[in-house]
């Protein structure tokens, strides 16, 4: 079983996954890309891992803009499809997109009202992006599927995963 942390959340990754954190400090990665946070590996898919934590952040107002953020289209056009987006070709020029892909985006929301259907809605959204920035869909569909979760439920997304927020 691996352990990450990204932030204020802890990640416990069953034996059936192999994770790694891919958004590295200090590491020396291409110009000019960005990465999600985690790969996470089965034995017969790749899931891109980003993890937002607005709920860390002990201003309200911070917590507010990510909600409104949620909503538009910022938060998916120039922030979550190209992390997914450069992940998958840092992936592939390295040899490593063999399998199977999908995007996960968890929440660390703890205290904040984000309604179903906007996690919902913001998951279309993602899933609609990912699959068309251009005028044309992508011609390679890149990532099979996405998903919003909570971190709480991090299991639904990743059976034998789970995630929980360290104490200070």
């Amino acid at each position: 079983m691996a352990d990450l942390r990204e932030g204020d959340l802890q990640f416990a990754f069953g034996s059936a996954w192999r994770a790694e954190k891919l958004d590295q400090q200090g590491v020396p990665l291409p110009n000019g890309m960005s990465f999600v946070d985690f790969v996470v590996e089965s034995s017969s898919e790749i899931v891109l891992l980003e993890i937002k934590d607005p709920a860390a952040s002990p201003s309200k107002e911070e917590q507010q803009r990510f909600a409104t953020e949620m909503q538009g289209k910022q938060l998916v056009n120039g922030h979550l499809v190209p992390k997914a987006r450069d992940s998958y070709t840092f992936l592939h020029l390295m040899g490593r997109d063999g399998k199977s892909m999908r995007f996960v985006l968890v929440l660390g929301a703890d205290g904040m009202s984000l309604q179903e259907p906007l996690l919902m809605a913001l998951n279309e959204r993602l899933r609609q992006r990912l699959r068309q920035e251009a005028s044309d869909p992508w011609e390679r569909e890149y990532m099979k599927s996405s998903a919003v979760v909570r971190y709480e439920k991090l299991s639904d997304a990743l059976p034998g995963c789970s995630a929980s927020r360290i104490t200070k």
